[in-house]
């Protein structure tokens, strides 16, 4: 699949899950779009659960939804912290607002939870823990490897990474 002139950010925070950042990342890159992490300032680096840095390209004040095609928001603890910052909540909505791709994965929802309402009736999963939050913010949450509604992709576990990038990469190519 081919993604040339697409741009996606990625977004990192401390305390990461590697795999969730890391297999989006250098997928979309092999599928020619371009492709950069977004953390809480540009040139900070963010630490993984397990110590894997990953050195923000771009800070949560400097993207704007207008310049990307598309968001992916990783797992592990680092929505929790994303959440803490109104700019995340805001790209991620006006994103959404675009139908432009929203993929989010595992904790990743949590981040969803915080934007601005985009869950109300949207059918979604997520890592099981967060089920209540999930549903709490308006979803019909779903134990599933990938749910797509609309421009909106969403799965729950590492496990699921191949179905989410085929769906996520297969709503960023329309």
């Amino acid at each position: 699949m081919e993604l040339d002139g697409k741009r996606v950010a990625v977004l990192v925070d401390r305390l990461y899950q590697e795999l969730e950042v890391w297999y989006p990342y250098y997928r979309f890159k092999e599928a020619g779009a371009e492709v950069h992490l977004v953390g809480p300032k540009a040139g900070e680096t963010c630490n993984s659960k397990l110590g894997y840095p990953a050195k923000a390209d771009k800070g949560y004040d400097d993207v704007r939804a207008d310049d990307y095609d598309g968001v992916v928001i990783p797992g592990g603890y680092a929505p929790d912290y994303m959440r803490r910052h109104p700019a995340p909540a805001r790209f991620v909505a006006d994103l959404d607002a675009q139908g432009k791709l929203v993929a989010a994965i595992c904790h990743g929802g949590w981040l969803l939870c915080s934007a601005h309402g985009m869950l109300k009736g949207r059918k979604t999963t997520s890592f099981f823990a967060i089920k209540d939050d999930m549903a709490n913010a308006g979803a019909e949450w779903v134990d599933e490897e990938v749910v797509v509604d609309g421009n909106l992709v969403t799965s729950r576990k590492p496990d699921d990474l191949p179905a989410f990038l085929k769906a996520a990469m297969s709503v960023l190519a329309k």
